[in-house]
């Protein structure tokens, strides 16, 4: 049996995330513990945890608690992919680095962003039902004419998000709705990441990865921003540009289904990466991991994979 993770990214966290495990399961909650001393505040407070201020440290300490459960029940790992903020979790899982250098990287990228976002703000819609020349033609028509928006997230064949300044991605949105596609989703962002706005952000990540010491991945780790494995020379390079460059989960995906996985497991907040993975890989087996009612679905899951 081959098993394929995917750690999601920000955006849907939601409030008391992971209480429930912190609460029932040692290895989490001896994670969470490791990254209150590390961070210096007690992410065992449920109001902490939930302060929007550390929810991508929050997010990368939810799914590194998951994945030590999961690594004392579940055999090798095939492959992993994260969106975005998941790939640092993913890394993370793949022994590219220890926890005490994720967490502290993590928050000073997420104030990164956050300055980035002030100098330069920006905002982002998820375009349903549509492909992405469609989507590229008119970003690029746009940009041609002196508007900022850009392609930001390739999340299947058929939903792409844009991002950019509000004046261009609200054209880029009038532009799209004549041309015939019914639904484009603005999503509560005050950043484009992805994007080119993002650019100061970028900078000073490299410099802040400069000593960052990394390894090889001990498992295959797929990079949104090259749609390849990452490699121990290539890391600090490809998430500095990562900020800056569109996202390509769609090609992740497609790289988990060459190595002939048979169960994806979603890992943190939300289902958003199961409902791509779906839409991607129809006949996948694809399961989501963010609490203990969940935790227990995929024991059951993997018995019935295990015994048939």
């Amino acid at each position: 049996m081959k098993i394929g993770y995917l750690f999601s990214g920000q955006g849907q966290q939601f409030d008391g995330m992971g209480q429930d495990l912190y609460q029932t399961e040692p290895s989490y909650r001896a994670v969470v513990d490791q990254a209150s001393d590390i961070l210096g505040h007690d992410l065992a407070n449920e109001s902490v945890f939930d302060d929007p201020d550390n929810v991508q440290t929050s997010i990368v300490t939810m799914e590194a608690g998951i994945a030590a459960i999961l690594a004392d029940e579940l055999p090798s790992i095939a492959g992993m992919t994260g969106l975005s903020l998941g790939e640092y979790s993913a890394l993370l899982a793949a022994n590219a680095w220890s926890l005490e250098t994720t967490l502290p990287l993590v928050r000073d990228r997420a104030q990164m962003m956050a300055m980035a976002g002030e100098q330069e703000p920006g905002t982002m819609a998820a375009v349903l039902k549509t492909n992405a020349q469609q989507v590229e033609a008119v970003c690029s028509e746009l940009r041609q004419a002196g508007h900022r928006v850009y392609p930001a997230n390739y999340n299947t064949d058929h939903q792409i998000v844009i991002g950019g300044d509000e004046a261009g991605v609200q054209l880029a949105t009038e532009q799209l709705h004549n041309a015939g596609i019914k639904r484009i989703v603005p999503l509560k962002m005050t950043v484009a990441s992805h994007t080119p706005l993002m650019k100061l952000a970028s900078v000073q990540l490299g410099q802040r990865l400069t000593d960052v010491a990394v390894k090889q991945p001990t498992t295959a780790v797929f990079s949104n921003t090259t749609g390849q494995a990452f490699d121990q020379d290539s890391i600090k390079q490809t998430l500095a540009h990562q900020l800056i460059q569109p996202t390509r989960f769609d090609q992740c995906l497609h790289q988990l289904a060459d190595l002939h996985c048979d169960v994806l497991i979603e890992i943190g907040p939300g289902t958003a990466l199961t409902k791509f993975a779906k839409k991607t890989l129809p006949d996948a087996k694809v399961v989501n991991v963010e609490s203990v009612e969940t935790l227990d679905a995929l024991r059951r899951v993997m018995k019935e994979v295990a015994y048939g």
